[in-house]
């Protein structure tokens, strides 16, 4: 068994998933890069994973491992992989999903297109979970002092390390979007899945709490990445125009530092939460 902490981080062969899982490699966490098509992607993933833990001093390993979270076999696989190659698992990242297929107006919408999202965007984050959640119980009955409170990190550790933490304290992030709160009605099936992806934080957050498990709701805004630049001209204008407070892009890199700190434990008395990676977007104004 690996003695580095251990990330499952679905969907991470680009996008914010990379860069999610190239923050926690700054850490130290080993990974298991997840991927559903494309295997020259998630490669790459690992090696540049690989390359940022060692240029900060830092050894760990990163794994590939083919599955779409819309099927029960891939995930069951998934868990069986990690299992297998490392021994534990300290965080779940759900962070797997597709945009609206057809990107259809609601009254226009097709159910068989509907079902294809649901099952990778909502069923799989949520049964995921599920397996994911009864193993890290597994390995918290066997670690005694998983409930010991973290001692408070140095200077030197902020944002390099993790806390001492006494024992096992595992987590779940679940990466939703500002379209589950901001209409799009050529997108409805996208914005009511990652709607449903704040109550789900909620519900596992409280049926997990007792055993050590903390869940957070990690909610980027509009983040730069392959997937968004067909519309970087359009959205160039609107944060000039004041989309957010924050003027700029938001970066994969942004979305990967608010999981390393709640992987790294810097949230201990925050369950349930939803962390708004947005550059403020999510604040009315007048």
């Amino acid at each position: 068994m690996t003695t580095n902490p251990v990330a499952l981080i679905t969907g991470a062969s680009r996008g914010i998933g990379r860069g999610i899982a190239q923050e926690l490699a700054k850490v130290g966490h080993d990974l298991v890069v997840n991927f559903s098509s494309s295997a020259d992607g998630a490669r790459q993933t690992a090696a540049d994973c690989v390359a940022a833990a060692k240029a900060v001093g830092k050894t760990i390993r990163a794994e590939i491992c083919q599955g779409d979270v819309g099927k029960a076999a891939d995930r069951e696989r998934l868990i069986a992989f990690t299992r297998e190659q490392f021994g534990r698992l300290d965080l779940l990242v759900n962070n797997a999903g597709i945009t609206s297929i057809g990107r259809r107006d609601v009254l226009e919408a097709r159910e068989d297109e509907f079902d294809a999202l649901m099952a990778i965007n909502l069923k799989g984050p949520y049964f995921l979970s599920q397996l994911a959640a009864n193993w890290m119980i597994e390995q918290g009955a066997r670690t005694p002092t998983s409930a010991t409170v973290p001692e408070k990190p140095s200077a030197a550790d902020v944002g390099v390390r993790a806390p001492c933490c006494g024992g096992y304290r595992p987590k779940i992030v679940i990466v939703s979007s500002i379209s589950g709160y901001a209409v799009s009605t050529n997108r409805g099936d996208y914005c009511m899945a990652k709607a449903a992806l704040g109550m789900m934080t909620r519900l596992y957050a409280t049926r997990l709490a007792d055993h050590g498990i903390n869940v957070y709701e990690v909610c980027p805004g509009v983040i730069a990445s392959d997937m968004t630049a067909p519309v970087k001209e359009k959205y160039d204008k609107l944060f000039a125009d004041g989309l957010a407070p924050i003027r700029r892009w938001g970066t994969p890199e942004d979305v990967g530092r608010a999981v390393t700190a709640l992987a790294l434990d810097y949230l201990p008395y925050s369950t349930g939460e939803t962390i708004n990676v947005d550059g403020g977007f999510h604040v009315r104004r007048l």
